[in-house]
């Protein structure tokens, strides 16, 4: 199976978030590790930026472009949108979006360049999110909705901390580079 994530960037931000693309490929790399040792899957990886023009407000990107993106591209390959906006409906309280083969987030930007614990903290972990749906969904988990938004609501509301990788994707205390939501109750 190949996860394919596409970072989305405004024509106007072209060269100007070089960094963060550097960031989203090794965070590729990380997560094709995660979801071996978590859903027991092996996928390739693939990055991409998807630069987008300046548009009118009624011409805005959302969740149906993206979508004839992905048909456009290969319904097969799981397409994976890191996007500069919210999609306009989700049942996630994360800002992101899936389906079968399909997942989007809301990708922040940082404030300060280089925060790699902003993009750990902030994207990473909505990324663990969307990408568990899916992948307990292709496991043919019963209520994975459920059981992935338990676990997210004890992060959000609760003392539940994120598990933090370092660079070389192993578990750390200290330094985060990656942060994903705590799967250890997927079974």
């Amino acid at each position: 199976m190949l996860l394919h994530f596409i970072f989305v960037i405004d024509k106007d931000d072209l060269g100007k978030r070089t960094w963060e693309f550097e960031y989203v490929k090794e965070m590729g790399r990380f997560y094709k590790k995660w979801i071996k040792d978590t859903f027991s899957r092996d996928v390739e990886v693939q990055c991409d930026e998807m630069v987008t023009p300046k548009q009118s407000l009624l011409q805005r990107l959302d969740i149906s472009t993206l979508t004839q993106d992905h048909r456009a591209r290969g319904e097969d390959i799981f397409h994976f949108y890191l996007c500069h906006f919210r999609p306009m409906w989700t049942d996630c309280t994360c800002e992101g979006y899936y389906a079968e083969n399909f997942g989007m987030t809301l990708w922040v930007k940082p404030k300060d360049k280089d925060d790699i614990l902003f993009l750990a903290q902030k994207n990473c972990t909505t990324v663990s999110h969307e990408l568990s749906h899916e992948f307990l969904r292709q496991n043919k988990v019963k209520k994975h909705v459920e059981l992935v938004h338990d676990v997210w609501l004890k992060h959000t509301f609760s003392d539940l901390p994120f598990v933090q990788y370092d660079k070389n994707s192993e578990r750390t205390d200290t330094a985060p580079y990656f942060m994903t939501l705590d799967a250890s109750s997927f079974g």
